[in-house]
């Protein structure tokens, strides 16, 4: 799948002094909808959606795939749409290793009625929000912002406020 920054000049990821361009509306929907079909090119099952809706507009059914494996694109990179994929799993340190195998982090959600396993595996994942028996919900008072590929800094919540200050440390001998 391509990536938005394989269309900048220099063909390399962005940064914040190098960032990358913005997607129109109809790019953005040829992109998620190329993940759908490459993930039944794979051999993922779309079990619901992934197909467009109609024919103006940009709308994408709610999607979920079953029988993906690790290194499908639909597992491995960041979508911004409405695809979701079911992997299975035998215990919590196989759950968490796949969820912590790739170089993004922006959230996870996780549902479970045993809040001790909540904390122990939200402790663990590398992401910068997570949800837990919820998911995309947001509190202006909790920051924001993901892990390695996913961003830089924090929006919202007092770490924001960070973005807005310089720091200087200034020794004096006296």
């Amino acid at each position: 799948m391509p990536r938005p920054w394989h269309s900048s000049r220099s063909g390399r990821a962005p940064t914040p002094s190098r960032p990358s361009r913005r997607w129109s509306p109809g790019e953005q929907l040829d992109r998620v909808t190329g993940y759908p079909e490459a993930g039944k090119a794979a051999g993922a099952r779309a079990l619901v959606g992934g197909e467009r809706v109609g024919e103006s507009g940009y709308y994408v059914e709610p999607t979920v795939f079953v029988d993906a494996t690790p290194d499908m694109s639909i597992v491995r990179e960041e979508i911004f749409g409405p695809v979701a994929v079911a992997l299975p799993f035998t215990d919590e340190d196989e759950v968490i290793d796949a969820a912590n195998d790739t170089v993004y982090g922006p959230a996870a959600g996780l549902w479970t009625k045993d809040l001790s396993r909540a904390h122990r595996v939200a402790a663990r994942l590398k992401a910068g929000r997570v949800w837990i028996n919820t998911f995309h919900a947001f509190d202006a008072g909790l920051p924001f912002g993901g892990y390695g590929q996913s961003g830089w800094g924090r929006e919202l919540g007092s770490e924001a406020l960070a973005l807005y200050t310089r720091v200087k440390a200034v020794n004096i001998a006296l």
